[in-house]
């Protein structure tokens, strides 16, 4: 997809251990990747590229970072895949104007959320 002008081009996190990151978001969301020598790790989520550089840091909302919600058809099947993959549930499925979400720690400690209408 071509560039947008002034639109969202690509996301980062930290990452302590690209191994699990890599089998986490591949197992539950498909991402693909690519190893960028030893400290980058690059992702493509069939939407929007991003990557991981290695830190002992982690990315919460409590430390006010931002918080990337992803979307899911399924919530529960999701949610599920998520503890069964290692993830850690932040804040269970709760109901908001619009829809449902839930917010989840990666193996890395980093906060992100999947919501769903359905």
């Amino acid at each position: 997809m071509p560039q947008q002008d002034r639109k969202i081009d690509y996301l980062e996190f930290p990452a302590r251990d690209f191994r699990a990151t890599r089998e986490f978001y591949q197992r539950l969301f498909g991402w693909v990747f690519t190893a960028y020598g030893d400290d980058y790790l690059a992702f493509n989520d069939g939407k929007l590229d991003g990557g991981f550089y290695l830190s002992e840091l982690s990315a919460t909302t409590s430390q006010g970072s931002a918080l990337v919600v992803m979307y899911a058809e399924n919530l529960e099947q999701v949610f599920d895949e998520v503890v069964a993959s290692g993830g850690a549930i932040l804040k269970p499925i709760f109901s908001f104007p619009g829809g449902r979400r839930f917010q989840f720690a990666d193996p890395n400690g980093n906060e992100l959320a999947v919501w769903s209408d359905k």
